[in-house]
Formats: C-alpha cells, structure tokens, sequence
C-alpha cells in the first residue's frame, strides 16, 4: 500500500491537508498530536506500519490540523479567530465531508484527543466510536483535579520545547534509546522542523497545557469509547484512568510500551475489533520475501574476555552499523535476537550483498558475525513475520560458521546472472524443518 496522495480542503481562508487510504468497513479520522505532517510522517517505518495496519480494516482518513505540518496557520486577526480548539473542532468537520464521510470512528492521540472528545460531544450523529491514546481530559493541577501538573512544569516543559524542537534532545525526551539511531534521529528531527518551528510548536504547546479541560464534554459522549494507556509513556497512567471512569460506555486497555511507540500490531487488534467487531488477525496477509538472519559468533567467550561494559559497546557499535547496511540495501528490520538481527528484503540478491557487508565490517569490531538467508512465503502480522521460511532462515544461519553466509538453493536458483558465486556446502537436515535442505556459501 503506497503511501497516498496529500489533497487540500478549504476551511476559511486556509488550507487544509488531508490523506485517504484503505477500503476497510469502517472510516476511521485519525487526529494526530503536536508535530504532525502527513506528508513526513511516511519516512517513518514504524509510523509509517502503523497506518498501513489502521487502513487494513478501515478507510483511513489522516489530516494536519491549522497551525501544523502541511495546512495553514491558525487565523489571528481577532475579526476571523476563534479559539483555536474550535478552529481544530472545524478542520475535523470540513476534512469529513471533503473525505465523503458522514460517520466515522475517531482515533486521538495526545491532545487531539481532546479535539476528538469535543467533537464527539458536540457532533454525536457523525462520531459511530472513539479511540483515545495517551490522552488527557485536563493537564494543569486544579483542586478538582489532582493528578494534573503545576505551572512551574508547564514551564519547563514549554522552555525545552522552544529550545531543543527539531534537535535529538527531544528524541532522547521522548523515545529513550531510539535517540541512539541517527537514522530515526534525522527522520523525526527534520518531521519536527517541517511541522512547525520552534515558536510555533512552543507557543502551541503552552496554549494546549494551559487551556485543555475538557471534563465538562465527557458525559456527552454517545459514542462507545476505547481509552488505550501506555504506562511508560510520558503521559501519566492517571490520566488515562481518569477519562476511563469519567467517559460513559469507555473501557480501558493498558499496554506496556515504551514512550508512545505502539507495541507493533498488538494496538491495531484492539483497534480493529473494537472499531469492526471482528479480529484483525482473521485475514493473515501473506507474502514472498527474503529472509535474513544474523548473530555473533561466540558471544558468550567474547563477554567473558573483554567484561560486560566493553562488550556492551560492541555490541551498540555492532547494532548501528548493521541497522546502517539494512538501510543502505534496502532490507526492513524484523527483530533483534540480543547478538543478532532479522530482516526481510524484497529482493535475495540485496539480502546477501546486505549480509557480505555486515560480515566485513564487524571483523573492524574484532567479532564475527555469521549469516544465513532463505526466500519463501511468510505471514505478516503486523511488523513481524512468520511461517516456515522465517524459521528455515533460522535454521540455515545456525549451521553457518564464523564469518560465513550460507543460503538455502532457494536462494541461489533465484540469483543466477548475478555475479554472485557460491560453494556447494552439501545436504544438511534443519531441526523441525521436513526433508534434507541443500546448502550454498557465498564465496568470498
């Protein structure tokens, strides 16, 4: 599924931008939080999953509210301005008709679940159902609400959003030890500063912290309520609890995720049976790729040998550089195996050209790595794969030795004309895996 096409939809005086993609049942609008563009938000993979997985069940529908990513600004002549949640309450509107959509389920993250409850509220025959994510009825600390935040915070808060927006400080703030890989670094910095400058971001940031409560909407919900918490997310669990038992028909679901990086596909499930009545793991895609399997030989001796903070180091060196050849030829990280890696590529060649470069290099690291690559049909759930290829792969890397590629015949029928040569390895049996496999080296 490509990545759709960016259309506008005139809301005043301004444009606003908005995308369509998925044929699934149900519409669903999804309003995303401070820092959007819907343009940049596809370069990130696992961004760029998760909406792929939301539009597999539903017609998705994605926009960039007034005063972030690709719209207008908000209006700030007094004769034209309204407060801005009413203004953001408007794009929602204009971007459903302009969608051809007359109900829909909301889905809000952050603050924009906020906008999602005040449409709800006040557009009950559009909204069928509504999704909350690491959401908030209230920030700021008030008698009636103790669980909010005081000023003193609202300020720092805002302060290092004005000075580090669209730096890797607001990577490390917010997503912990992805702040460690420069490509996701470089991806979500260069999102920020195309989303909105660092006035901008800041003066909204204060505006949302210090003016967001919208308690008095909650018990006009009709619609039917999904709260989901992420408790080590930044947003307090509380929070979350508290729209749960203030919403009328809401239930809470509580994931244990990192930041508000969604555990791949284990959200989307909730989501789709909760928007559609039915599973998505019902319909399993599957697809022919190339799978790639990599670790470290001898990893315990080398711990052993050099100590725990040394070895660890090696292995962050290791980790970046393979995680820089995926990206050079094209491969998608699967998973990681503490010492090794799992990645899928379109096409086997780039799978051994990606696996001869990881070998080379982590020699200059003083380990070695060993590899094995089988093609065959896996299932897609979520971003993780499965099926007998994925464990034949595993199966083929296990018997590799140090520094050594081997691949299945699979493989070497499907590269020939490649300039790719390989040495016959003999006929080996795959532990849980039927038959006799006949394996190849690559050739140095």
């Amino acid at each position: 599924m490509d990545a759709p096409e960016t259309q506008y939809v005139s809301v005043g005086d301004a444009d606003v931008a908005y995308q369509v993609l998925g044929e699934g049942p149900v519409d669903l609008l999804y309003c995303i939080g401070l820092g959007s563009h819907v343009e940049l938000l596809w370069d990130l993979p696992h961004v760029s999953d998760f909406f792929r997985r939301l539009a597999s069940f539903s017609r998705l529908i994605l926009f960039d509210r007034r005063g972030m990513g690709a719209s207008d600004p908000l209006p700030t002549d007094a004769g034209n301005a309204l407060s801005p949640w009413e203004d953001w309450a408007e794009d929602m509107r204009a971007v459903l008709d302009a969608a051809g959509s007359d109900e829909a389920a909301l889905m809000g993250e952050q603050e924009a679940g906020a906008m999602a409850v005040l449409f709800a509220a006040t557009h009950p025959q559009r909204v069928r159902a509504l999704a909350l994510s690491s959401t908030s009825a209230r920030y700021l600390v008030a008698p009636d609400y103790p669980i909010g935040i005081d000023q003193a915070t609202v300020d720092r808060s805002v302060d290092f959003v004005r000075q580090f927006w669209g730096r890797k400080e607001i990577i490390e703030g917010i997503y912990g030890p992805l702040a460690d890989d420069a490509e996701f670094v470089r991806l979500v910095t260069r999102w920020h500063r195309a989303a909105a400058t660092p006035r901008t971001a800041a003066a909204q940031y204060r505006y949302i912290l210090e003016s967001m409560d919208v308690r008095d909407a909650l018990r006009s919900v009709q619609a039917p309520i999904l709260v989901l918490s992420y408790l080590r997310s930044l947003r307090p669990a509380s929070h979350s609890r508290f729209l749960a038992e203030s919403l009328p028909n809401a239930t809470l679901l509580e994931f244990d995720a990192v930041a508000d990086l969604n555990e791949p596909g284990k959200t989307e499930d909730a989501l789709a049976m909760f928007f559609t009545g039915e599973s998505r793991d019902l319909a399993i895609e599957r697809i022919l790729t190339t799978v790639l399997f990599t670790d470290i030989v001898s990893s315990t001796e080398n711990t052993v040998a050099l100590g725990d903070l040394r070895w660890h180091q090696i292995l962050d060196q290791h980790d970046n550089l393979v995680r820089e050849e995926l990206r050079h030829h094209r491969g998608r990280e699967i998973n990681t195996t503490g010492d090794g890696f799992v990645a899928s590529f379109d096409g086997p060649g780039r799978a051994i050209r990606c696996a001869q470069a990881i070998t080379t290099r982590a020699l200059n690291l003083g380990v070695e790595v060993r590899a094995g690559v089988h093609t065959g049909e896996c299932e897609v759930r979520g971003k993780d794969l499965g099926g007998l290829a994925v464990h034949i792969a595993a199966r083929v890397g296990a018997i590799a030795e140090a520094s050594e590629i081997l691949v299945s015949r699979t493989v070497k029928d499907l590269v020939i004309g490649s300039g790719i040569e390989f040495t016959d390895r003999g006929e080996f049996d795959l532990k849980g895996v039927p038959g006799t496999w006949k394996l190849f080296g690559v050739a140095a």
